[in-house]
């Protein structure tokens, strides 16, 4: 019985996928060349692996990119619940199935698509790269086995955990987010890239010792392990592996079995007991100024906190903003001009300031009738967001100072930092009544068919304005440190940036005013096609 019901889920996962690509082109072409990037980067990646045999500290890399292999089946359903349909297993309640079966057919389905794949690839080319002697590679072939099933079972386990989490709306929230995990990681691996560069392959020994007792890299540390002769280390590391993976199969199994077996968050009562709870103030209003600016600044706020995309949109910025001047300063080859990278990235958040309204920008539009209307709801906008990028810049420019032992350059680059901050407010209110665009609600797009163009108009256009509104105190900076005695007045700087880069946001704003007043009807139009 157990084999049907493998069968028929292994069925059901290739129906899925096929059906899938059946909906539309765009959706097998894509698919497609996902597919063959993957596959292109994991052949790659082998034949790397594969090269690395006899390099001294071949096991540390191994054992190190198996780890973080299994990291990323961890985090995979957390980030990407839509990938795979068989994720969702309360979608197979209804079916007369024990979850010993259930298991044991979603482990077979999870060995189906690109992921595995590519996993099996690395792990292949891992083993390669350490095996020494037929039993190494008798030991190896053991070793990919249970390697890659730990994986697969990592995700499932993580998924069923997760489950009521995943199929909800901070579930989907949480999904696009994922941009930033990809943003930070990528930051994370160019600097320990750069750092194995300069120091080599001795830097991951230390890590490695540890790790290669760790499931699933501990299967991989059992190949080297016979390679060397020390075949009861071997031995310990591949109890460990099938420990876990035996570990997360029960874990597994227990969480399928309450999932399906006890009712969720969706009945009647708990939906009448959310329904009768009492809302509470935060508090938040009664620090705003009163009147339409803190109403209108209240409710961007709210936007940063709950509305996924502009959550999404505001912690990369904040994240990188953060990363790329601390990561370089650590690297120890990185300016202290950098640290304006900060005020760049949050002042993009100015722009398309009614995209992030929707349809729901109606009743923002009912309330300007006049220039003055626009140019306060503007203003507030503009406050709202200085409350965040404002203390973050500095910051970011005071930790970025201290790391470089800068401390002579703070002022100027502070000076530096608000002015481009007041640029970038100043054109991002401009290009957000000229060039508004939709923000789709649903899926990972950020721009509504139809409205790329508009969109890079609006951002590439404003951040190029925005640089050279910066020109006069860009100037001003380097007339100072290259002029004799002018190091002595940089000083100066700062409270000579931060007037330009306020009398540049108000600008701004005025010029922004009369031009959103007169197009609401084609701004609602623009922002309400998502």
């Amino acid at each position: 019985m157990s084999t049907d019901v493998t069968g028929v889920v292994v069925q059901l996962k290739l129906s899925l996928l096929r059906n899938g690509l059946r909906q539309s082109a765009g959706r097998r072409a894509a698919y497609i060349a996902s597919a063959v990037c993957v596959l292109l980067v994991a052949v790659l990646q082998l034949l790397g692996l594969i090269a690395l045999r006899g390099n001294a500290h071949a096991a540390s890399v191994v054992v190190l990119l198996v780890a973080v292999l299994a990291l990323g089946w961890a985090v995979m359903p957390l980030f990407f619940p839509g990938g795979d349909e068989t994720l969702d297993p309360t979608r197979l309640v209804m079916l007369p199935l024990r979850p010993r079966l259930l298991v044991r057919a979603l482990l077979a389905a999870s060995l189906v698509g690109i992921g595995p794949l590519f996993t099996l690839c690395l792990l292949v080319g891992s083993v390669i790269a350490v095996a020494r002697g037929g039993a190494a590679y008798a030991v190896g072939v053991v070793a990919v086995v249970l390697g890659l099933l730990v994986c697969v079972a990592f995700a499932r386990t993580v998924a069923a955990a997760n489950v009521r989490l995943l199929t909800s709306r901070k579930g989907r929230d949480l999904a696009v987010l994922s941009g930033l995990v990809i943003a930070v990681g990528a930051q994370v691996v160019n600097f320990g890239a750069q750092r194995l560069g300069s120091s080599g392959l001795s830097q991951l020994d230390p890590a490695a010792d540890v790790l290669r007792w760790v499931p699933p890299a501990s299967a991989v540390g059992a190949v080297d392990s016979v390679s060397d002769g020390a075949y009861g280390a071997a031995v310990v590391q591949l109890a460990l592996t099938c420990g876990a993976l035996v570990a997360l199969i029960g874990v597994w199994s227990r969480h399928l079995t309450r999932l399906m077996t006890s009712p969720d968050g969706s009945t009647l009562q708990a939906a009448t007991e959310t329904a009768v709870r009492r809302r509470t103030s935060t508090g938040l209003a009664r620090l705003l100024p009163a009147g339409r600016t803190g109403t209108v600044m209240e409710r961007s706020l709210r936007y940063v906190w709950r509305d996924p995309k502009t959550k999404a949109a505001w912690v990369t910025s904040l994240a990188i903003g953060l990363i790329v001047p601390l990561f370089n300063a650590l690297q120890g080859t990185g300016s202290i001009y950098f640290a304006c990278f900060a005020a760049g990235m949050l002042g993009v958040q100015m722009y398309n300031q009614f995209g992030q309204d929707t349809s729901a920008f109606w009743m923002v539009a009912m309330t300007i009738s006049s220039t003055r209307d626009a140019y306060v709801e503007l203003r507030a906008r503009a406050l709202a967001l200085l409350l965040i990028t404002l203390p973050y810049a500095t910051l970011v420019t005071v930790l970025t100072t201290a790391l470089l032992g800068a401390w002579a350059k703070l002022p100027e680059v502070l000076g530096l930092s608000f002015a481009l901050l007041g640029a970038m407010l100043a054109t991002g209110a401009w290009t957000s009544a000229r060039f508004p665009y939709s923000i789709p609600q649903e899926g990972y797009k950020n721009v509504a068919p139809g409205q790329s163009g508009l969109a890079f108009m609006a951002i590439f256009g404003g951040m190029v304005g925005g640089s050279l509104l910066c020109a006069p105190v860009i100037a001003a900076t380097i007339w100072l440190n290259v002029s004799e005695g002018g190091e002595d007045w940089t000083w100066l700087l700062l409270p000579a940036g931060a007037a330009y880069g306020a009398a540049i946001t108000l600008l701004g704003l005025r010029l922004a005013a009369p031009r959103t007043a007169g197009r609401l009807p084609e701004i609602l139009t623009a922002v309400s096609k998502g």
